[in-house]
């Protein structure tokens, strides 16, 4: 059998497939669907150093072709660090997961204190996923993730966490790979590529966007060839730096597709709403496709496509 162990940074990962942030919630909400110790890791819900309540309703969309994805602004609502500290992290350590912790802040130093509470998390919270795409405050509410300097003072403020820092970019900027670059250079071990792209639907009968907060983020299927292309793009200018492929994996060779661009493992996100088993299922398709072509190291499959 193919060994599917593969490592993000200095993080050591029995399978590359992870859930992605956002789309399975706070805690062990997937544990009835199947093995979360079979998993990479889980990756919850991002977090403020306060509970936050988030974009009015309604917050999710799916697009007009529905296997193309959908689009959502919920606004990242969340307990706080410290409650989720208290309240739904000993369930996933019980269900043996390892667990990345994702943070997000509307200025740097809502970072930096977001990230200080997590100083004293137990060691089953391996990594730290620094979500820098979200609105800044501090900058009229343009995204970290679109400054080369915003993104670097978050990822050096949250060095307190005391863990390996992953920072989750935008696909929303031509400056992607800069923004990368800014990030490592503030202290990533790796970079999450990508966040969703910013998008807005309408509802034509009520002459009006479907979501409460207006714009969202489209994610899914769609979304897919942008995140191969931030991957492989990323890869092409830094290919010494981790990268976490996310967007639009739903199958085993959309897994297949991100890892030959360039990722080290990817992340499971919207296919997770129509099918809770989707990350396991993306793992054994994946499994599946490297014994037909008879691959026996994940190594063999990162960045083939730069060859």
């Amino acid at each position: 059998m193919t060994d599917l162990t593969t490592s993000v940074g200095s993080i050591s990962l029995g399978a590359p497939v992870m859930t992605a942030s956002g789309a399975s919630g706070h805690g062990a909400e997937l544990a009835p669907y199947g093995a979360l110790s079979d998993l990479g890791a889980v990756v919850v819900k991002s977090l403020s150093d306060e509970p936050w309540p988030g974009n009015p309703a309604p917050r999710l969309h799916p697009l007009r072709d529905p296997a193309a994805g959908m689009i959502n602004s919920v606004g990242l609502q969340g307990p706080g660090v410290q409650s989720w500290l208290d309240d739904d992290l000993p369930a996933l350590i019980e269900a043996g997961a390892l667990v990345v912790a994702s943070i997000w802040g509307g200025t740097v130093d809502a970072y930096r204190r977001a990230a200080d509470l997590l100083s004293a998390a137990p060691p089953e919270v391996a990594a730290v996923e620094v979500n820098v795409s979200c609105p800044n405050t501090e900058d009229g509410m343009r995204m970290f993730a679109h400054s080369v300097e915003a993104t670097r003072a978050v990822v050096a403020a949250t060095a307190g966490c005391g863990r390996p820092r992953w920072a989750k970019l935008s696909p929303n900027t031509p400056e992607l790979v800069a923004v990368a670059a800014a990030a490592v250079d503030g202290g990533a071990e790796a970079v999450v590529l990508t966040n969703t792209l910013a998008g807005l639907v309408i509802d034509i009968d009520e002459r009006r966007p479907v979501l409460g907060a207006r714009r969202g983020g489209v994610s899914g299927a769609a979304l897919h060839p942008v995140a191969v292309r931030a991957v492989y793009d990323v890869c092409e200018a830094l290919p010494e730096v981790s990268i976490v492929g996310v967007g639009g994996v739903a199958r085993g060779t959309d897994a297949v597709e991100m890892l030959q661009a360039g990722a080290s493992a990817v992340q499971v996100g919207t296919a997770i709403f129509a099918d809770p088993r989707a990350p396991w299922r993306v793992l054994h398709e994946l499994r599946e496709w490297c014994r037909r072509e008879g691959a026996k190291e994940l190594d063999e499959l990162i960045g083939a496509a730069h060859g």
